[in-house]
């Protein structure tokens, strides 16, 4: 077994219940451990997630998201939870199985050793006694959505006390080839808050918990049912016609729970929700005691501000609140409907974290940009998320991951990760680089890549939505994008003291973009050059990259600024805003300030405490829109950035 720290898993071996394991499988470990004082911590890591109970009682879960050869580690202070004398581990581990888009699991596994007063008193190996789990449902079919992956079904009736040790059917475990390399976990832990329960209501035949607002954490309950029978459980962001809005095209935001007779209570530390109300469908009617969410927030503290108006500060609120929900083993995009890392979403999440808490929440950035340096796809262009089992990537945001590194080092002033990603960004470069012709960028082909810039109209990469005659012809947008990203390595070159490997290329594309792509009619650039589709998105993408001059560059902020191109959406409004500020900021910045407060009051206007996905909220994506995304939350770097914030 391959480790980073010679000291971790020296003899333990990875292991499972079985030699033969099938998709969304759970099984459960128990070691025993005689303890007579010192310090005890527990090392683990899995693949999948995991539940740590010791005595009987919750201690910890949540693995950090990794990839094979870069294996995160947890360790874990017990000492609190031990008694004098026999104690007992337990560990309940999920497996997913198919990797999706927010997991990489090719095999199951758990690896782990017991140290007391510096001493290794235990280890994972074939003596670890385990079996598969009883109550959770192994192969499971249902799922919560496509990124999200696999649903969960668990039968109450079934439980045995095992973690506490009154279980049966335990034998030796099953060793696993093992070449990972282990690290630890570059991040806290997350804090669980004291439950939320929510306000109930009756629905017809169901009952649903309201909790108010949104939250993100661990679903809990206690109910009291009349027999034994199925549950069906649904969590979402809003009702419709006086229900959750479970099934929404493929998805479906729900869990099976087959309660016992009598007096039920669950919880489950490993599967988050994000959800206001959570709805229980029975065919006989239970008696809900509390349901709600445990909130599980990561450790960071806002920084100190004031406004002069209460509009803007409930604005900053509610982007701040969103930026917490979508901050948990690594940023997410939106935590009730996907929990996925994205190079783009991230940047944004970024730029408003490094303004809104103390210390930046560089530790956290950083974490979070290393991990995205750890994909492997051989052509160097990156996977749409991180860690992901799903082929395929969206060829813009490998560049926007280059102008995250950029920020980073701007902001935190840590040049030690740009040695670290240094070969990364450059091959991503490279793959840029490579499918050039006459000096443009072409579109990268294939059923694998997406290539998509924008939800808006001519920009989201969709069949019938982009009028491409060749599909292998250049567009503006990704060649716009290419030049930033060429003009952030260059910036990132000079802070590390490197020989920029791609010195004039940007000056090259820059004059193909304006001989092919530059309306002289219109005064504006098109994303195609046989098209009049002018975007508030490929003009504003001209005016930053420096594909623009100064002349040109004043006529966009104009158009800019009377909404007389295609708009952007929501998360791309940060490119036009610095667009119209690079113009001439004393000018625009009014406008900036002025469309924010319209924009972001609709959401407020709603009753939301969160910032939503893009201007339709719910009702986008055939009413599958979000309405807590991180992308979304830009406004607390514009209020710093003019002067809004006290």
């Amino acid at each position: 077994m391959n480790k980073e720290n010679k000291n971790v898993f020296c003899d333990s071996s990875l292991i499972w219940s079985n030699s033969e394991f099938g998709e969304n499988e759970y099984a459960e470990f128990v070691d025993t451990l005689s303890y007579k004082g010192g310090k005890t911590l527990v090392r683990l890591s899995v693949c999948g997630d995991y539940t740590l109970f010791v005595n009987g009682r919750y201690v910890s879960s949540g693995q950090y998201g990794d990839f094979a050869h870069y294996k995160i580690y947890d360790e874990i202070d017990i000492t609190g939870y031990l008694y004098d004398g026999e104690n007992r581990v337990a560990f309940l581990v999920w497996y997913f199985g198919k990797s999706g888009m927010r997991y990489l699991t090719e095999t199951p596994g758990l690896v782990y050793e017991i140290e007391t007063a510096g001493n290794i008193v235990s280890v994972s190996n074939e003596n670890t006694l385990s079996r598969k789990s009883r109550a959770y449902e192994s192969g499971f079919e249902r799922k919560l959505s496509a990124q999200l992956g696999y649903s969960f079904s668990y039968n109450s009736a079934s439980e045995d006390g095992w973690i506490d040790g009154r279980g049966t059917g335990f034998e030796k475990s099953c060793v696993l080839p093992c070449n990972y390399v282990f690290g630890k976990r570059p991040i806290f832990k997350h804090i669980l808050k004291e439950p939320v329960y929510g306000n109930i209501v009756k629905a017809d035949n169901n009952l649903i918990s309201d909790l108010g607002e949104e939250y993100v954490g661990l679903c809990t309950f206690s109910i009291e049912s009349p027999v034994e029978q199925k549950l069906v459980i649904s969590y979402g962001e809003l009702l419709e016609n006086g229900h959750v809005k479970r099934i929404i095209g493929n998805r479906d935001f729900s869990f099976d729970y087959v309660a016992k007779q009598g007096e039920n209570e669950y919880t489950n530390y490993m599967l988050r929700l994000a959800c206001r109300y959570i709805e229980i469908e029975s065919e006989y009617p239970v008696e809900i005691r509390y349901m709600g969410i445990i909130p599980q927030v990561y450790p960071l503290k806002e920084k100190a501000v004031s406004f002069e108006n209460k509009p803007d500060s409930d604005i900053y609120d509610i982007c701040l609140n969103t930026l917490r929900l979508c901050i948990m083993e690594h940023y997410v995009d939106c935590p009730w409907r996907e929990q996925c890392l994205y190079a783009f979403d991230s940047r944004n999440q970024m730029l408003s974290g490094y303004i809104a808490f103390e210390d930046g929440n560089y530790d956290y950035a950083r974490a979070n940009l290393l991990l995205m340096s750890k994909d492997t796809k051989e052509d160097n262009i990156m996977s749409i998320c991180y860690p992901s089992g799903l082929d395929l990537t969206i060829p813009s945001f490998s560049l926007y991951y280059v102008l995250a590194v950029k920020e980073y080092l701007q902001y935190s002033g840590d040049l030690s990760l740009g040695y670290e990603v240094f070969d990364k960004i450059t091959g991503i470069l490279k793959a840029f680089e490579n499918n050039m012709t006459d000096e443009l960028v072409y579109t990268f082909e294939g059923k694998h890549r997406w290539n998509f810039y924008d939800w808006s109209p001519y920009a989201d990469g969709a069949d019938g939505n982009v009028r491409r005659i060749d599909p292998s012809a250049p567009d503006m947008l990704i060649n716009a994008i290419f030049v930033i990203a060429l003009n952030a390595y260059d910036d990132i070159c000079k802070k590390l003291g490197k020989i920029n490997a791609f010195e004039g290329t940007a000056d090259r594309v820059i004059c193909s973009v304006n001989n092919r792509f530059y309306d002289a009619r219109k005064g504006l650039y098109t994303i195609h050059d046989f098209s009049e589709d002018f975007t508030e998105l490929a003009n504003s993408l001209a005016v930053i990259s420096g594909i623009a001059d100064e002349e040109k560059t004043n006529r966009i902020a104009r158009l800019l600024a009377d909404n007389s191109l295609i708009p952007c959406s929501l998360s791309m409004k940060t490119f036009k805003y610095d667009a119209m500020l690079k113009a001439d900021e004393a000018l625009y910045a009014p406008y900036v300030i002025s469309e924010i407060r319209n924009t972001y009051k609709k959401m407020l206007d709603a009753g939301s405490t969160t910032v939503w996905e893009t201007e339709k909220g719910a009702k986008d994506f055939q009413n599958a829109g979000s309405l807590c995304h991180g992308w979304s939350a830009i406004p607390v770097y514009y209020y710093d950035k003019l002067g809004i914030v006290l």
